[in-house]
């Protein structure tokens, strides 16, 4: 059969572009929505850097009052999904530093993804566990996680200093052993963001990191001279501007200077939002798509 000139080059074209596809890396997917009717970001009331920086629209009344049925304590039912219950379970991992009681949700082993939170003072497992308070944002998290074949781990931190930075540190390592060359993502409120700032110093641990998110935390001045910085670990943040115990005029100034060095981060901003803000609003699946974990295809 005689072949004309056009249709070979079409052959040759399409035979060179199937043999890049594949050599290209496996790419992520989107997590698949969950309940973003419910939990995305409301009104946007401002934007720069080409949507890195947001500042949305928050509400006491709407966001606690009309949201739960008692404030800050159980949010109305439309906002959990409770089947996710039969994937959970605490454990107590004996890591290489000392054994750690965790939450967990979803299989560990060959997940597509993980998923750490870090809670702030006077908290434990228990608090990224609540299926109820924070307006259910943690219950949408452990959805997420089971729906797109990822794992959530809520650790107990002991202490916020280099004791509890070798814990996450081996949590960590945990993680990549149980699902090898899958992303790994460490998310800490308040004062757990001093775990994170840490874990930023630590060679191995901050290799294995997908990405990070911090949410109504300090900052860390020193970060500039870490393992992470010089990776260009993607960093996530999120604050309420009436935060009164980590100023949010700090870290916007801090996010800028990142921002200014063409540093991959991103910042959202709830408008009138106090330091409780970030956890009970932060939208989980907008955060972790934006640093790239999900499903390969």
């Amino acid at each position: 059969m005689h072949l004309s000139t056009a249709h070979l080059t079409f052959r040759a074209l399409f035979v060179c572009v199937v043999t890049i596809a594949l050599a290209l890396p496996a790419q992520a997917a989107p997590l698949k929505p969950f309940k973003d009717e419910l939990f995305s970001y409301g009104m946007v009331l401002e934007t720069a850097d080409d949507g890195d920086y947001r500042v949305v629209d928050y509400d006491k009344m709407r966001d606690i009052h009309g949201r739960d049925l008692e404030p800050e304590r159980r949010v109305r039912r439309a906002y959990v999904s409770l089947g996710v219950k039969s994937a959970q379970a605490n454990e107590t991992l004996d890591l290489a530093s000392r054994p750690l009681d965790v939450m967990r949700v979803g299989t560990p082993s060959g997940a597509a993804f993980t998923v750490i939170f870090v809670h702030g003072r006077g908290g434990d497992r228990r608090l990224g566990a609540n299926d109820w308070s924070f307006g259910g944002n943690f219950n949408r998290l452990k959805n997420l996680a089971v729906e797109n074949g990822g794992v959530y781990y809520a650790p107990s931190i002991r202490s916020f200093d280099d004791a509890g930075v070798a814990d996450i540190a081996g949590l960590i390592a945990y993680a990549q052993l149980q699902s090898p060359g899958k992303p790994v993502v460490l998310a800490c409120a308040s004062m757990g963001s001093f775990i994170c700032w840490g874990i930023t110093r630590n060679p191995q641990a901050a290799g294995a990191l997908k990405g990070m998110m911090i949410m109504g935390g300090p900052t860390d001045p020193a970060f500039s001279k870490s393992v992470a910085y010089k990776k260009k670990l993607p960093v996530f943040f999120s604050h309420g501007s009436d935060d009164n115990v980590y100023a949010a005029a700090d870290q916007i100034a801090f996010y800028r200077s990142l921002k200014k060095a063409g540093y991959p981060s991103r910042f959202v901003l709830f408008q009138t939002g106090s330091h409780g803000t970030p956890v009970r609003m932060t939208d989980w699946r907008d955060a972790l798509n934006w640093i790239g974990v999900g499903s390969n295809f």
